[in-house]
């Protein structure tokens, strides 16, 4: 008659006192806090409502440290649920008492209540066994498995597959911490949990399928291979055959990891941190205002005065300009100046002379400025521009070259 030996479970009890639970080393540790034990604490709220429903979450870590320790987690899927720890200890950690700080918030009243979990870990002669095999279950979540019934359920299917004298169940992590995915919220998808137990006889027949070479092909073009046994967890249990481990630790071969030697301006490694004294010397910051402000500031007026002499005392002048200036340009611009006053007079009085802009004011060959074609009281607001330019055609002479090359009017 085999030996079924299920994880240690505890509740976590109302009291304040400290209590303590005693796992085995290589052995599955499960601890519950249920919610119902945390109502008591808290006082009730004073309006009327269902207290029942008090949204609670947990807090967990080891005394005197932000977190648990490396072998302990902790998960709570929602606030309205329990939260468990859950682990597997090893043989280092056999003799040491572990104080888990547990805190519990209300959400509703921000009322905390807080408890000691005092792990004292066991050394057993029969754990670790020999033989250990791996399962990946697929429609599992990890708080799904971690309940007692459910993790029993499985464990007889294994015992029933092996037939091993001691069976007992060795660690559980989520397939999230295995680097999976976190499945879409559909067809009630499940995150995946790999489940790890031991046995004390070698692995069976039915264990030892999946390394024929038939099923080995089959998992490498991603298909399910034939395994006898599947039928006995089909019903409750999705086991991905391929992703099964067997492990015999009698054959493992132990690396030993030499740990380099620290270089300098590394701590030893018991040295604790020297934090500065508290009486610091006085710093003067003069200098740093120097710096900072007063240097760019100054190379800034610098710039500015530079700029400033550049734009305003190296102009050339507006007569060292005129004299550099031909006069067939000066007598353009200043055609064109008076071209504009005529036009701003015309705007305000239409009935006046035709302005002076109609007309040429210079010889187009010699330069000269040629009068107007009509004095100032001569009244010409009903002659046609046309007329006017043929009349001025008649006034102005424009020399002509005669063939032995002299010039005549």
């Amino acid at each position: 008659m085999g030996l079924l030996s299920l994880p240690v479970v505890t509740i976590l009890s109302r009291s304040h006192a400290d209590r303590n639970v005693y796992p085995s080393a290589g052995v599955l540790f499960v601890h519950v806090l249920e919610r119902e034990y945390f109502k008591g604490e808290f006082p009730p709220y004073p309006k009327s409502g269902d207290a029942g429903n008090d949204p609670i979450t947990f807090n967990t870590n080891l005394m005197g440290y932000p977190d648990r320790p490396g072998w302990l987690r902790y998960i709570q899927r929602t606030p309205h649920s329990d939260g468990v720890l859950y682990g597997s200890p090893t043989a280092e950690h056999v003799g040491k008492a572990t104080v888990i700080e547990i805190t519990a918030y209300n959400r509703r009243t921000f009322e905390t209540a807080r408890h000691n979990l005092v792990i004292n870990i066991m050394a057993t002669e029969e754990f670790p066994l020999p033989y250990q095999a791996e399962f990946y279950i697929k429609n599992m979540n990890v708080e799904e498995m971690l309940a007692s019934e459910v993790l029993g359920d499985f464990l007889g299917a294994v015992k029933n597959i092996w037939q091993p004298e001691r069976l007992n169940a060795i660690n559980i992590t989520s397939a999230l911490d295995r680097g999976g995915r976190v499945p879409l919220p559909i067809n009630n998808l499940k995150e995946g949990v790999y489940v790890m137990v031991g046995a004390d006889v070698p692995f069976s027949s039915c264990l030892r399928e999946v390394e024929s070479p038939h099923n080995q092909l089959r998992c490498s073009q991603e298909m399910e291979p034939v395994i006898s046994c599947d039928k006995k967890f089909r019903a409750q249990f999705h086991i991905d055959w391929c992703k099964i481990s067997l492990v015999d630790i009698n054959r493992v071969v132990p690396v030993y990891i030499t740990r380099p030697d620290p270089g300098t301006g590394i701590l030893p490694e018991f040295g604790e941190y020297d934090p500065p004294s508290e009486s610091l010397k006085t710093r003067d910051y003069f200098s740093d205002f120097l710096i900072t402000l007063a240097v760019p500031s100054a190379v800034a007026l610098v710039l500015f005065f530079i700029l400033g002499y550049s734009m305003c005392c190296r102009r050339e002048g507006v007569e060292k300009r005129n004299m550099q200036t031909p006069d067939i340009q000066l007598v353009h611009h200043s055609s064109i100046q008076k071209s504009s006053k005529e036009l701003r007079s015309m705007s305000k009085n239409r009935e006046i002379s035709w302005p002076l802009s109609t007309l040429p004011v210079f010889n187009p060959v010699s330069g000269e400025v040629v009068p107007p074609i009509h004095p100032d009281n001569y009244e010409t607001t009903s002659m046609p521009l046309m007329q006017t330019q043929t009349n001025l055609q008649n006034q102005i002479t424009i020399p002509q070259q005669r063939p032995s090359g002299k010039w005549y009017s």
